[in-house]
């Protein structure tokens, strides 16, 4: 059983969907149909609150390639050379934009504070407010899902909104699993593996007006990286490159798995899992990584298990048949994580890795 936080278990109906005979998404139309429907599903997903799928107002595009190329593609898109970028960070991916923003000839300046410590507000107050800078661009993480903290992104911003500072949010943990503030967020990015419950392979991204036109300003060199030719693939017929037919079936089919059982109940299950996975935590002596059940995320548990993780990790998988994942960075090996994400986020299987954990300790 995989209860990993990405790439999860995928349902058997998506992955017969994907089996079905593909057809060529350059030239035959019922592609461009397929792909606006998938967009269209997606657009509910992303604007959905506890109350159900209310789609978001931002254009969504779906991209061939893994979620990183949307982190990636965000930035190289809206980010200029010598332009500050401030990237806002407690954990492992919140650090890694610094990365994709230096590779653009970007300035990062990076405000960052412990991995298990709330985002670091008062300080990014201060660099806002600063004459050293002049920021048009910001990063943020939802959900890092290395240590499993759920980030409150309104404080931040909030912030942003008033000194009109455009946001890139990483919520490939969370998309799916838990309410995304996408309306307030310029670029918004998920991923097919995580909380939907596809393979790996399609990046998704909620696209404002504001970052169009941000975009179009800075006319990106790339191409494979580059948003801007799929602001228009509907209306032009025309995708970039060869799309992805078989993970776009399986995505598209997902989304239904999705739809059809109701966002806010989707959203339920998923916090359901994880407060009976930590409670289960709990009664062996385990402590989440944030210090507290209120900064975790409905998607992931990270338990602390200092020296211990892969060792805990290796023999769940043989002698249990149960595959959990390890920390990652400086301190893999002192955090196991569980991921109640998507397909997995039931309590029955929760139950399952619970159980294989506690007879391993």
């Amino acid at each position: 059983m995989l209860l990993t936080p990405g790439p999860t278990e995928v349902p058997d109906r998506v992955r017969e969907a994907m089996a079905r005979e593909p057809i060529n998404p350059d030239v035959d139309p019922a592609f461009v149909e397929l792909y606006e429907s998938v967009c269209e599903k997606l657009a509910r997903v992303y604007g959905a609150d506890e109350s159900g799928a209310t789609a978001t107002d931002h254009d969504v595009v779906v991209l061939g390639g893994e979620g990183i190329l949307g982190l990636e593609a965000a930035v190289e898109s809206v980010v200029a050379p010598g332009d500050d970028v401030l990237c806002v960070a407690n954990g492992v991916y919140g650090e890694g934009f610094a990365d994709f923003v230096s590779g653009v000839g970007g300035n990062p300046v990076v405000a960052a504070v412990d991995h298990d410590d709330p985002l670091p507000v008062e300080e990014v107050a201060d660099l806002l407010a600063s004459d050293d800078y002049d920021f048009e661009v910001a990063t943020l993480v939802h959900c890092e899902t290395p240590t499993g903290v759920l980030n409150d992104l309104d404080p931040i911003l909030d912030l942003l909104d008033e000194h009109d500072v455009l946001s890139i949010v990483d919520a490939v943990s969370s998309l799916g699993g838990t309410p995304v503030p996408t309306d307030r967020i310029d670029l918004c990015l998920g991923a097919s593996q995580k909380c939907l419950s596809s393979p790996a392979g399609l990046t998704t991204v909620a696209v404002s007006d504001r970052a169009w036109d941000r975009i179009e300003a800075v006319d990106p060199d790339s191409y494979y990286t580059n948003l801007l030719p799929w602001r228009s693939v509907v209306e032009d017929e025309w995708f970039p490159y060869t799309h992805l037919v078989s993970n776009v079936y399986g995505l598209d089919e997902s989304l239904d798995v999705v739809l059809e059982e109701g966002v806010e109940s989707v959203f339920a299950r998923h916090a359901d899992a994880a407060a009976h996975c930590r409670a289960r935590g709990a009664e062996l002596g385990l402590s989440v990584v944030p210090g507290e059940d209120s900064r975790s995320s409905p998607t992931v548990t990270a338990f602390e298990v200092p020296g211990r993780a892969d060792e805990l990790q290796t023999r769940l998988a043989e002698e249990h048949d149960v595959t959990l994942a390890t920390g990652l960075g400086d301190g893999a090996d002192d955090v196991l994580r569980v991921g109640h994400m998507g397909y997995g986020a039931e309590v029955e299987k929760v139950d399952r890795a619970m159980d294989a954990l506690e007879a391993v300790l």
